[in-house]
């Protein structure tokens, strides 16, 4: 049998922080923001930057992530990854009236839902009514 050994030297707190921020992205209450209709329109219309993949023009808002181009983002829209980010937007960010009611200043209510759909089907239900 071949074991891992555990590294518990205090020489490799530096190695933790590397990797735990490594590849950090958007918290969802950061996501909520990006999803407001005026800062949703600015992101998915981004100006040509050479330094992001794909030039900044194939960009997932629920994700905070940049594609090389139309087909890796439309396959990126079909992975688990992604349905599980929409499933997590569903419930509302917590807000500071949340805040008081949990510190006992209030009764409590429940976090409302809502409906998040994958931008693509959003993207081609705005044309087809942009056509017609």
């Amino acid at each position: 049998m071949v074991f891992k050994r555990k590294k518990y030297n205090s020489g490799d707190t530096n190695l933790k922080k590397k990797y735990k921020t490594k590849r950090r992205v958007k918290d969802l209450d950061q996501i909520d923001e990006d999803l407001k209709p005026e800062n949703c329109k600015q992101l998915l219309h981004q100006e040509v930057d050479f330094d992001k993949p794909g030039n900044a023009q194939f960009y997932c808002i629920h994700c905070a992530r940049y594609f090389i181009n139309s087909q890796a983002l439309k396959e990126h829209f079909t992975t688990k990854l992604h349905k599980r980010r929409l499933k997590a937007l569903q419930e509302e960010p917590y807000s500071i009236e949340d805040a008081e009611r949990a510190a006992g200043h209030g009764s409590f209510k429940a976090p409302l839902k809502r409906k998040i759909e994958t931008q693509d089907t959003v993207e081609s239900k705005r044309s087809k009514v942009e056509e017609n």
